[in-house]
């Protein structure tokens, strides 16, 4: 039997307790799981490494899985966009039973694995990508199908699973392994297993995009600017590194269509709007390179 099918001792009589003590004996659990994840920090580096090896070529991220682990790596999927203004299609997340699974639970679909050959096929996954299977058990199989049609197209593979020997590691280049144990409810991966999943793709996307370029300092400089709160948090970022008044930030963001670095360049190196793209392309859109671009050398100082 999986750890996470196993009963826990910890939350017997779960249906004697009082609300306090429910809630104690939830949060108690919980807190192992951060350190559980910790331990796994080389393996989610070797993944993470791969993944930016992808992006570099013009590849793609895909993540895959049924239930909750669909329903995670779609969610993780969806932040991409709006965060780090990449490309829609450069992070993908793939339900079993399409996007309707997300809000209505179609429990049969992850017993296909032939149905995750189709559902990958029709979203263009190539073997230029890269595509991570998700799931608690282990053993789903519609993520098992999925990560051998990747093997078979000769694509990178990833797999995020809470228990031990899992059976999709073994079609996995890069496996990653929690051991989360028993639910306090038992079976209900969508409690500990889902929580380490979670800041497991929390840890991946976002040193990924940290890797190529989306971040300045710890600032999500390549934010897209869609309402109103990404626009003030875009100001105060042009405000905080450029060291000027709101007004003026709102002038160099508006100069510079909503991109963020473009009016921190233009702000910082005294350059119109096109030099500021072109000096963002030349550093592969890395703002740091670009404020320390030598206009002589033509290199920043990481390079000389």
């Amino acid at each position: 039997m999986s750890s996470t099918e196993s009963r826990n001792n910890k939350s017997k009589g779960l249906d004697t307790k009082s609300t306090l003590e429910i809630l104690k004996i939830i949060n108690n659990e919980d807190m192992t799981i951060a350190k559980k994840v910790g331990e796994k920090i080389p393996d989610i580096e070797k993944l993470t490494d791969a993944i930016v090896d992808v992006f570099k070529k013009g590849g793609h991220l895909y993540y895959i899985g049924a239930g909750t682990s669909g329903r995670l790596g779609v969610l993780d999927a969806s932040e991409a966009f709006p965060t780090f203004s990449v490309d829609k299609n450069m992070i993908k997340g793939i339900i079993a039973g399409g996007d309707k699974a997300l809000r209505n639970p179609i429990e049969n679909a992850e017993d296909d694995e032939n149905l995750a050959k189709k559902d990958l096929e029709d979203h263009g996954f190539t073997k230029d990508d890269l595509l991570v299977g998700i799931a608690s058990s282990g053993r789903t199989p519609y993520v098992i199908g999925a990560l051998k049609y990747a093997k078979k197209l000769g694509s990178k593979t990833g797999s995020i699973t809470c228990n031990i020997g899992s059976e999709i590691s073994k079609f996995a280049d890069y496996p990653i392994e929690i051991d989360t144990g028993s639910e306090v409810l038992t079976g209900s991966t969508r409690m500990k297993a889902g929580t380490a999943t979670k800041m497991v793709l929390n840890m991946i996307s976002t040193t990924s995009m940290v890797r190529i370029g989306k971040v300045y300092d710890n600032l999500m400089v390549d934010l897209r600017v869609s309402n109103e709160k990404l626009k003030n948090r875009a100001l105060k970022m042009i405000e905080d590194i450029c060291n000027i008044d709101k007004n003026h930030a709102e002038k160099l963001l508006d100069d510079a269509d909503g991109r963020v670095k473009c009016a921190i360049l233009m702000e910082k190196k005294s350059i119109s709007k096109k030099e500021a793209l072109e000096l963002l392309e030349e550093n592969e859109g890395f703002l740091r390179k670009g404020i320390q671009w030598n206009k002589i050398t033509k290199k920043s100082p990481q390079t000389l």
